[in-house]
């Protein structure tokens, strides 16, 4: 999932020009700026429920790279469930191996495939799988003066150079044309460490990932629900940042947050992406629901007090669901990290949601999205198959 800028009629432009979308995030976050109230912190008590152990907030910066913030730190809550001492583990490490397999997707596709620095949170279980995985202090992917990711030029680049490829200029394709696109995203990002010392001992990436780390890939699974596909089948989820194709697991609508609740029960974190371009999704109140009245309905002053305290919330059904996914009013914008449940002072439950934009919102970079609105804009979350609920896994045949 990358940031995708306004919608609907920036996505489309978003998705042809893929340098595009390393401005997508600074887009996505300033489009959110005027969602806020001002006595929301005031007039809102949370009080936790269950908070799963994670690491520190950070910062994706000037990049598209949500997906692989949130699915590292997902991997970091993992270590921490499995008794390990968590890492931070190099998000940009994940990025960077993507983006290498990204353009021999492009170019087998002939440049059929979206571009830019977006993903999903498979590409990092893949990528783990593939490359393995190396600490943040080792890949800061910080090789072109900046202390944030700024991914705009390199986008552009790498792009120009995917597109001469796929023109042919030779008429048959030479070996050379991955060592040049290759070379791009390097001089930006740093070549791959090959080895690397970690408290005083030698790894590998995949050492590194198998001694430290010391996740099974295999062990995750992404679901997704959508009507138009058969219950407990896997489809293949069509949103543009799903350029290797993989396939999810399809449930019904409500079982997506049974899953969820499932999973933080018995002390799973869950990896969430969706749509968060929402009038009802406020980034600076650390607040998202899914209004009873439509935003477009609304008077001025509901809308000024929209954040402001606990409000009433309409039912989402499984056609809503659906339709929004069909009119681009779901898309696959952001990708976050679920650790916990938090009560309003009404006795309703919402996720603490970790964010990967800082800490300068209200909660210090976390924020609490209702159940209604998790299921609602979800596209897909990724978790590990024993936190689902067994019934289910039947089903699903996990």
């Amino acid at each position: 999932m990358l940031s995708i800028p306004l919608k609907p009629f920036l996505v489309a432009s978003s998705l042809i020009v893929s340098a595009a979308s390393a401005f997508a995030q600074d887009n996505l976050v300033n489009s959110l700026k005027i969602n806020a109230s001002e006595k929301s912190k005031e007039l809102y008590k949370f009080s936790d429920v269950i908070n799963i152990e994670n690491t520190s907030i950070k910062n994706q910066g000037s990049s598209g790279t949500c997906w692989s913030y949130s699915a590292n730190s997902f991997l970091e809550s993992e270590m921490i469930r499995m008794g390990k001492k968590p890492v931070e583990l190099s998000q940009i490490f994940s990025a960077r191996n993507a983006y290498i397999e990204k353009g021999r997707n492009y170019v087998r596709m002939h440049g059929s495939v979206a571009l830019g620095d977006g993903g999903a949170f498979h590409d990092v279980i893949n990528m783990y799988k593939k490359y393995g995985a190396v600490p943040q202090s080792v890949y800061t992917g910080l090789n072109y003066g900046t202390d944030k990711n700024k991914f705009a030029e390199m986008a552009a680049l790498t792009e120009g150079v995917l597109k001469a490829v796929v023109s042919n200029p030779n008429g048959e394709l030479t070996p050379n044309w991955e060592k040049a696109y290759t070379a791009v995203i390097d001089s930006y990002l740093g070549q791959a460490p090959k080895s690397f010392q970690y408290n005083g001992k030698n790894y590998t990436p995949e050492t590194f990932a198998k001694e430290v780390v010391g996740i099974n890939a295999d062990d995750y699974v992404e679901i997704s629900s959508l009507m138009e596909y058969p219950y407990y089948t896997k489809f293949t989820l069509m949103v543009p940042d799903n350029w290797s194709y993989d396939q999810v697991y399809n449930v019904k609508m409500n079982e997506l947050t049974d899953i969820i609740d499932n999973a933080l029960k018995n002390g799973y974190s869950v990896a969430w992406a969706g749509d968060v371009s929402e009038k009802s999704f406020s980034w600076k109140n650390g607040v998202a629901f899914v209004p009873e009245k439509k935003v477009e309905d609304m008077t001025a002053d509901e809308k000024a007090d929209m954040f402001n305290g606990p409000k009433k919330e309409a039912t989402v059904t499984e056609e809503m669901r659906q339709k929004a996914f069909d009119n681009y009013t779901t898309t696959d914008d952001h990708g976050m990290h679920i650790v916990g449940i938090s009560k309003d002072q009404n006795g309703k439950e919402y996720y603490i949601v970790k964010n990967s934009w800082g800490t300068t919102n209200d909660y210090k970079g976390y924020l609490y999205m209702s159940k209604e609105f998790a299921k609602y804009k979800a596209t897909a979350i990724m978790l590990h198959k024993k936190a689902v609920p067994t019934a289910i896994a039947k089903k699903l045949s996990i």
